[in-house]
């Protein structure tokens, strides 16, 4: 009998580091359900359907995040219960956001 760990196969990369979500301990999350709905929305488009008609007239040598890209995380934090948009800062580092890398 083998000690295998459950792993959710075909997620997206996020800023080209692949994703690899398993039930073995680590660096945790309470918030694993966001994986999920992150990969529903790109699937679907939503961020880009909500950011698309904005004119973005930022300059682009210092643009980081678009406005999709904004959009998501905001629409994910919302999701997970995290309603203030001070929230964002505080939960770039947790697992399962990689918010802001």
């Amino acid at each position: 009998m083998t000690n295998a760990t459950p792993v959710l196969p075909g997620l997206s990369p996020i800023a080209s580091k692949a994703i690899h979500a398993a039930f073995d301990g680590g660096r945790l999350s309470s918030d694993g359900g966001v994986i999920v709905l992150r990969e529903q929305a790109l699937r679907l488009g939503l961020a880009e359907v909500i950011a698309g008609p904005l004119a973005d007239e930022r300059d682009a040598a210092r643009i980081v995040h678009t406005y999709g890209d904004m959009a998501l995380a905001r629409m994910l934090a919302i999701a997970a219960g995290y309603e203030d948009c001070d929230d964002l800062d505080a939960l770039r580092t947790d697992p399962a956001r990689a918010v802001g890398t």
